[in-house]
């Protein structure tokens, strides 16, 4: 971390077929040893199968499932006085995208099924409706923070 200078964010830019930045970011975590391409083209199928499946606007069902997904608290480890307390803090909205997208991803890592476009197909879809293993995750971590409110004064 810089003392001096406040280091600028870098501007993502958009994907090639939507102009979207948040999809450029979902490619590059799904992307492999440098292969984009493979990665796009996994992507774009999966949601042409969401629009084969659906028939509404797949890019709305990708936003919604990101926003079902987003975290709104996490819990952080703090040792004070010699015990380790997890600390319940909210999450940054930059923490919040990346922590979506790479629940979702490895979701549909972990999924049985034919190929990885059918099964980021069907995480996406079971994002949406606000279920599916993503969403499970998402508050398993919201427990986890409630459950450990008390020591919210710790946060730092």
């Amino acid at each position: 971390m810089p003392r001096r200078k406040v280091i600028a964010k870098r501007e993502i830019e958009g994907d090639y077929r939507f102009n979207n930045s948040v999809v450029t970011k979902f490619v590059n975590c799904l992307m492999k040893g440098g292969k984009k391409s493979t990665a796009e083209q996994i992507f774009y199928d999966a949601l042409n199968i969401i629009k084969n499946k659906n028939g509404d606007p797949t890019l709305n069902t990708f936003k919604q499932a990101l926003e079902n997904v987003k975290p709104l608290l996490e819990v952080k480890s703090r040792r004070v006085g010699g015990a380790n307390y997890q600390v319940p803090i909210e999450v940054r909205s930059e923490r919040q995208l990346s922590l979506a997208i790479r629940w979702i991803k490895d979701a549909a890592l972990a999924r049985k099924g034919k190929n990885m476009q059918e099964r980021l197909a069907a995480e996406i879809l079971e994002a949406a409706a606000n279920q599916g293993a993503a969403v499970k995750k998402k508050e398993d971590t919201h427990r986890m923070a409630e459950a450990n409110k008390a020591f919210a004064h710790y946060r730092w």
